[in-house]
């Protein structure tokens, strides 16, 4: 059991919000009910929710929540709760397992608050625990298991108040998005710095759930849509997992669907306006990245959902359509467990000797339905311009939605060799278990390598880093010693797709992308003028090709032609002295036939 005390150890202090003279004004609340609320207990129910007796006008604190959970546990032999990790601030983090029976059975892991001011989960997973153990549902754990991590975010959970999201309707007070580090968690799923994230790779990897949901609320414009919902392969888009895909997309969305509709609700898919000032552009879709939930589940071969609640929505309309939306999962999960074991086999199973690392916009547009909200345009006093005004009313019609696809793939080698010099990026690549071996004494290999002439910092931090814009890299064969502890890491393995994306240098997630080899970027030994030019005269006299192609450079180059340092330095950077490894990745890549 975890005791409600340990969660204020080493609380950080939180300045108080600046007075203002009112709360920021939302546009009007499309009117709603439906079927959902027959879920929300009686006001005379002794296991009410805190947020139920609240009218939904309220979510309750970390202490609160755990002790409503910890009496759960209390009174049911289904449900247990485990300590998973600790927040940089000293709070626990806990999941809640719901289980019945001692069989194996597939596994629906749900999180709620990876940003901790969206909390519809939390509150829609303890109703559904408290109908699963006490209210006649534990059918749902007849062929599935439930594990629920109610708070991901703890820290950013507890600094909540009445100013941390304008943009969303309710609950009354609201957590922070970060955590206490600054860190976004839905950024850091493959860097994978936070505490927070380290302790849920390291539930994913003993669970290997068959259905992992991560519930958001969204921002941006308004429409009808109250639960939105995606991942990688909707609709026959590109994919790292195309056999989970094809289920999620015929199986799981129509379930999703149905159940979302009967329940009163309008489900939609992940809706991002290329314009939030001009809704009349279009949507933007398309898949996501491995720092985000879905995209490293579609990395991993891991069956993935994003939710997004639409913030406008009150937050009672959204806790009921999230409960529906689990409580769906679970059956569904459990009905399709073999369709699921075999997609999941058939994408681990597979060896890709390409990837993409990107994706690219398709050239022409599609027009989908749209259940929109109207809207129009006013002048603003404060901003000088003119501003959307939602208007409240449902409008019906048709939008403008483009797509992305997979930009040209590049081939990957057989193995990277990271070398035992970088021991953060070592525990980065065993915290996901991805599979190497490693090196006991030294090793003498012909790799493939990458100099990266275009390097630089950012001009400014991102999640705690400071990435790096790679460019252009050069391919060179060299003859490369890799010390002991060195590790050699497969791609002909099942996370061989998560291992390409953080070892690869043209990975946009890559850790070098992110800034982890900063010091590639500093050249060290140098030489004097009084060796460099005699040097450099030598040089010009014995190679007819290199006094030629001085030459051209400073008839192109005026700025060249009048900078002597930078002259001697051409002459230098083309000399045996100058450091080899600079700019130069030290991560190899074996591209020997597999």
């Amino acid at each position: 059991m975890i005791l409600a005390t340990m969660l204020f150890a080493a609380q950080a202090a939180v300045p108080p919000a600046p007075a203002l003279p009112m709360a920021a004004p939302l546009p009007p609340a499309l009117p709603w009910s439906g079927r959902s609320e027959g879920l929300i207990a009686r006001p005379d129910d002794p296991w009410i929710t805190p947020a139920e007796r609240a009218r939904f006008e309220a979510t309750p604190n970390l202490a609160d929540s755990y002790a409503w959970l910890q009496r759960l546990d209390a009174a049911s032999d289904l449900v247990s709760i485990e300590r998973i990790g600790t927040s940089p601030e000293g709070r626990p983090l806990i999941a809640v397992t719901a289980r019945k029976g001692s069989a194996a059975k597939p596994v629906v892991l749900i999180q709620a608050g990876i940003h901790a001011g969206e909390i519809d989960g939390k509150d829609a997973g303890m109703m559904l625990l408290r109908d699963i153990a006490l209210r006649g549902k534990d059918g749902l754990l007849d062929d599935a298991t439930f594990v629920f991590v109610p708070v991901f975010n703890v820290d950013g959970h507890e600094r909540s108040s009445r100013w941390s999201r304008p943009n969303q309707r309710g609950p009354r007070e609201q957590g922070w998005r970060t955590t206490a580090q600054n860190l976004n968690l839905n950024r850091d799923y493959l860097k994978a710095d936070a505490p927070e994230m380290q302790a849920m790779i390291a539930l994913i990897r003993r669970l290997d759930p068959a259905l992992y949901i991560d519930v958001h609320v969204t921002d941006g414009i308004d429409y009808q849509y109250d639960i939105t919902y995606g991942f990688n392969g909707w609709g026959g888009e590109d994919a790292y997992s195309p056999a989970i895909a094809r289920w999620m997309d015929g199986r799981l969305r129509p379930a999703f669907d149905r159940a979302l509709i009967r329940g009163g609700h309008i489900p939609g898919p992940l809706i991002f306006a290329t314009d939030d000032r001009d809704p009349a552009v279009g949507l933007s879709a398309g898949p996501s990245s491995g720092r985000f939930s879905q995209g490293y589940g579609d990395l991993r071969h891991m069956p993935s959902i994003l939710v997004e609640n639409h913030s406008l929505k009150p937050y009672r309309q959204r806790v009921l359509g999230t409960y529906v939306l689990m409580e769906e999962a679970l059956r569904l999960v459990g009905a399709e467990r073999s369709a699921v074991q075999r997609a999941v086999a058939e994408d681990r199973a597979a060896r890709p000797t390409e990837m993409s690392h990107g994706w690219q916009a398709e050239e022409q547009p599609t027009t989908r339905r749209w259940r929109g909200v109207a809207w129009e345009r006013y002048r603003s006093a404060a901003s000088g311009r003119d501003e959307i005004r939602w208007l409240g009313q449902a409008r019906d019609g048709e939008i403008a939605s483009t797509g992305q696809r997979f930009a040209p793939a590049a081939p990957l080698p057989s193995a990277w060799w990271v070398p035992a010099t970088k021991p953060d990026l070592i525990a980065v690549l065993r915290l996901h278990g991805v599979e190497m071996t490693e090196a006991a004494g030294s090793t003498a290999l012909d790799l493939d390598m990458v100099r990266l002439p275009l390097a630089r910092l950012s001009q400014r931090a991102s999640e705690g880093r400071v990435p790096m814009n790679v460019g252009e890299g050069r391919h060179e064969r060299r003859r490369v010693v890799m010390p002991p502890g060195s590790v050699r890491v497969p791609a002909d393995q099942p996370l061989g797709l998560v291992a390409a994306a953080l070892l690869e240098p043209d990975s946009r997630e890559s850790l070098l992308a992110w800034g982890a080899f900063p010091e590639i970027l500093e050249r060290t030994e140098y030489i004097e003028g009084y060796a460099i030019a005699p040097l450099a005269d030598r040089m010009l006299e014995a190679d007819p090709a290199l006094r030629a192609a001085f030459e051209e450079r400073i008839a192109a180059d005026p700025a060249f032609a009048a900078d002597g340092d930078a002259r001697l330095a051409w002459f230098y950077a083309r000399t045996p002295y100058y450091d080899d490894r600079y700019l130069l990745y030290p991560v190899g890549r074996e591209t020997v036939e597999r």
